[in-house]
């Protein structure tokens, strides 16, 4: 039985980083949930257990006997310990894309401390400017070289809480009771590939920026096809 693809995307962006893989997946006769955390944000923290729910109740619409694989980009990759141990279904495979890693044990803080001293002066009444609004022109350009698909990720991100990223997200034991892989597609990424590939985890890389997903979608879904198989 051919698993679905979960494309959970980064809670500091949006579902629309993940639409065109998603359909590509789709052409090729898989079952694809991108489910949406633009609101999990929303209210007090803690927010990780949101991100559960909304996995867990987007799964609602897959048959409970059909295996998934959680692909996670970006900040999402800390997210997949507490998704794996909150589903139901069997999972196959986790595939981290151009991701955050988990602390192998414990807790994993959002961003890295130094980060978060470069944020909090940013915060306006608690809350961050979208993250697109973070970057100088000539970071963001390479990242987003299509206007249109540009203009739909800008309009969509979210602007989360300084608390967001204050947060620490716990680390289940035993949730990577299964195949592990990592999708690179470059700086400054190339340092957490490495940590994967130390942790007997499958790595392929797609040359790339930060968001090549939607600049290569197709190369990207044959990517996920090939790691799921563990190819």
């Amino acid at each position: 039985m051919r698993p679905t693809f979960v494309l959970v995307h980064s809670p500091s962006v949006g579902p629309s980083t993940w639409h065109p893989v998603a359909e590509h997946l789709t052409a090729a006769g898989y079952q694809v949930r991108v489910p949406s955390l633009l609101h999990v944000g929303d209210g007090a923290p803690p927010f990780w257990p949101r991100v559960v729910d909304v996995v867990r109740d987007d799964l609602r619409q897959v048959p409970r006997d059909r295996p998934v694989v959680l692909v996670a980009h970006s900040n999402a990759g800390l997210f997949l310990p507490v998704i794996r141990a909150g589903l139901d279904h069997r999972v196959t495979g986790s595939v981290f894309v151009d991701a955050a890693l988990p602390a192998e044990s414990g807790r994993t803080p959002v961003v890295p401390a130094e980060l978060l001293e470069t944020l909090r002066p940013m915060a306006v009444d608690g809350r961050l400017p979208r993250w697109t609004d973070w970057w100088d022109e000539a970071d963001l350009a390479p990242m987003l070289p299509d206007p249109r698909v540009r203009r739909t990720i800008t309009e969509e991100q979210p602007s989360l809480p300084l608390s967001y990223y204050e947060q620490h997200i716990p680390v289940p034991a035993g949730w990577d009771d299964h195949p592990c892989s990592y999708l690179l597609f470059g700086p400054p990424y190339e340092d957490l590939a490495t940590e994967a590939r130390a942790r007997g985890w499958r790595v392929a890389q797609l040359p790339g920026a930060h968001l090549h997903q939607t600049v290569d979608p197709a190369g990207t879904a044959r990517c996920l096809v090939g790691l799921a198989a563990g190819g």
